[in-house]
């Protein structure tokens, strides 16, 4: 994808808030027309037809060549290069913009950025409708990143009070009148727009910061999370600061762990000592036949890798026992349960109990699946936690293992892709959590039942007021 610089000519700068040069990406013209016009209002349609061709008033140059042809807007661009748009002009000043503008100024009520400065101390919301590349420049301290092209979009979503006091900036106090006036039409009843917008802000020496922002190869990555109110760019940068724990790189961590790594988890830790067995590949997705006889931590880092590069993966290759877990857990946020063993089953739980941490449960049996989130240090709302539910296992014969009763090899994709859903609301902190519900799948029926759990107010691990009675032989209490 390229990225040029587009000067942008007098007559189409109402469209640019008053820029004479933007960059904008794209390998072709096309694309870079698009690009713009989905971050201006107004300008792909000065420069295009409505059939999509260049209007026959405007010339293009690139580094100062014309483009001429039919073939003009699918001519390739070089990244770097400069874009000149030379329309057709004949003399005087955008009379027509003008008293759009001063119309605007008779209806729109404009405040000085140190009012503004005071009417956010009042609760009032300040929102910057700059794009991207122009909010790395800084912005205003406590203003909300809504950029001009999703402000109608979003502005429901971040301030659902139509009586709220709204504020809205740009660069120089134009597009800022256009959103304003947009806003009110919305049905926002109490709109100014910051005169001077961000340049003066800057200029009266009020507090603004250098805000944390996605780069270029980061915001294309994620892309249809930042089109999602409930993600956005402080969403994805949360999934980005995330640690998440998954025990065991088999059939269920193999798809939490491509998926978790997908939506851009910061860290994933992966607990796992066995190595990857032709058998294995029936289900565990995260793993390949070249690397049969690999420890499967190793080979779950080598596709983690190869499908997002930047997320940082931690190797723990040792059975998860007692003598160890107080090392591992600290300083992951979530622990994601995909091991196959009640032993390990319950030391995970025990544990999560005592650092206060979530644990996004799942097992599978043949056709049938469970979900859930064990966590009664839930922050208001305790939930139960593994023991509430099964204060202890079944004896063997009632639960063989896969390895034994065998189990659908399509399951554990559907049971670890549901554990990475509620592991990812967990980190965005949104939505409602699988906590006191256990949701069960029987794939035969193609069925999703939901039960709801309380807790054991006299559960001996996780009852208000108890004291954590420290860890037990495991291997013993589960009859292995």
């Amino acid at each position: 994808m390229s990225t040029v610089n587009v000067r942008i000519p007098a007559p189409l700068r109402s469209h640019t808030g008053g820029a004479a040069e933007v960059v904008a990406t794209g390998n072709t013209l096309r694309a870079v027309i698009e690009d713009m016009g989905a971050r201006h209002d107004g300008l792909a349609q000065r420069i295009l037809t409505p059939e999509g061709e260049l209007r026959p008033y405007v010339n293009v140059f690139v580094d100062g060549d014309r483009l001429q042809g039919d073939d003009v807007l699918d001519q390739p661009l070089r990244d770097g290069a400069v874009v000149s748009l030379v329309p057709a002009v004949a003399g005087g000043a955008g009379r027509a913009r003008d008293e759009r503008l001063d119309a605007l100024r008779q209806s729109i009520s404009e405040v000085t950025p140190g009012e503004a400065r005071a009417l956010q101390g009042q609760g009032a919301v300040l929102i910057d409708i700059r794009e991207q590349e122009e909010i790395a420049a800084g912005s205003p301290e406590g203003a909300l990143h809504l950029g001009r092209g999703y402000l109608e979009l979003r502005i429901e979503d971040e301030v659902p009070d139509l009586e709220k006091p709204v504020l809205t900036l740009c660069s120089g106090g134009v597009r800022s009148l256009f959103a304003a006036e947009d806003l009110r039409r919305l049905g926002y009843r109490h709109v100014h727009s910051v005169a001077g917008g961000f340049n003066r802000w800057k200029d009266e020496g009020l507090p603004f910061s250098m805000p944390r922002m996605l780069d270029a190869a980061a915001r294309e990555r994620y892309s249809r999370h930042l089109l999602m109110p409930e993600v956005g760019e402080k969403g994805q940068l949360r999934l980005m600061d995330s640690r998440v724990l998954l025990v065991g790189a088999g059939g269920l961590g193999s798809p939490a762990a491509l998926y978790l790594a997908a939506a851009g988890v910061g860290t994933l830790g992966i607990v796992d000592h066995d190595v990857v067995e032709r058998s294995n590949l029936q289900r565990q997705v995260v793993h390949a036949d070249d690397r049969v006889g690999q420890a499967k931590a190793e080979s779950a880092r080598t596709a983690v890798r190869a499908l997002n590069p930047d997320v940082r993966v931690e190797l723990h290759q040792v059975h998860l026992e007692s003598g160890n877990v107080d090392t591992i857990f600290p300083g992951y946020d979530v622990i994601l349960d995909g091991t196959d063993n009640f032993a390990t089953r319950y030391l995970i739980n025990d544990a999560c109990i005592k650092h206060g941490l979530p644990n996004v449960h799942g097992a599978v049996f043949r056709f049938e699946g469970q979900v859930s989130v064990f966590w009664p240090a839930r922050p208001g709302e305790p939930g139960p936690c593994y023991r509430c539910l099964f204060p202890e296992p079944p004896p063997p014969e009632l639960a063989p293992s896969c390895a034994e009763a065998g189990v659908l090899g399509v399951l554990p994709g559907i049971v670890g892709l549901l554990q990475s859903v509620e592991t990812i609301k967990l980190l965005l902190r949104t939505g409602e959590p699988l906590v006191g519900r256990l949701l069960f799948y029987d794939a035969l029926g193609g069925r999703f039942t939901e039960m709801r759990m309380e807790r054991d107010p006299e559960c001996p691990y996780c009852a208000e007021g108890v004291e954590f009675p420290g860890y037990i032989d495991y291997q013993g209490f589960c009859g292995a």
